[in-house]
């Protein structure tokens, strides 16, 4: 693999890990544990949830929902991007904290719409900024079955529907995310290449 290719893979990797795996492990407080598992659990472990759920409680209500959001984000990967950025993360722990700094500065400038993008995963969050405008704004029913749509294409069918969304007028915009939930997934490849080439 090139050294070029591989620097981009690992700064997608980086951002993704970034935007998702850093609130991984204080979600756990988020759980609300059930009586029977209260019950269960010795009295220092009973303690130790206390004392995170104090913790919790204390961060500000936009810490909260920012964490809540990654993971969010972070369960609603498959394996395999989870995989992709457990290694990423990985990789990231290995570098010399100067550079795990510069990384999350970088994160830390990208604008609210990229920083959120990147919660989708590494392919996703990379092509995000280019089908942001197609996708940022739809209806909460479409949200679920847009965002299972985008998770299936690959990156030539990414491609295509990026540069499809950089030319279609916002009032276009619905009725073309219904005519492309509406392709069968075996004719998807095809009608995109077909409306791009218009």
């Amino acid at each position: 693999m090139r050294t070029a290719d591989r620097r981009r893979r690992v700064a997608a990797g980086a951002l993704a890990v970034i935007a998702i795996a850093m609130g991984i492990a204080a979600s756990s407080a988020q759980d609300t544990a059930d009586a029977a598992r209260w019950a269960a659990m010795s009295p220092a472990a009973q303690a130790d949830w206390q004392q995170r759920r104090v913790a919790w409680d204390a961060l500000p209500r936009q810490e909260r929902e920012d964490r809540r959001a990654r993971y969010a984000a972070w369960r609603a990967l498959d394996e395999i991007q989870r995989a992709r950025l457990r290694a990423a993360a990985s990789e990231i722990a290995a570098l010399p904290p100067e550079h795990q700094a510069a990384l999350r500065t970088q994160f830390s400038v990208l604008d609210g719409m990229q920083r959120q993008g990147w919660r989708l995963g590494p392919e996703l969050g990379a092509d995000w900024p280019r089908l942001q405008p197609l996708f940022a704004f739809v209806p909460s029913a479409e949200r679920d079955s847009l965002l299972a749509l985008l998770r299936r294409l690959d990156a030539e069918q990414r491609d295509d529907l990026a540069a499809l969304a950089q030319r279609l007028p916002p009032q276009d915009r619905d009725a073309f995310r219904r005519e492309l939930l509406a392709v069968p997934e075996a004719q998807r490849r095809a009608w995109l290449r077909q409306r791009r080439d218009r």
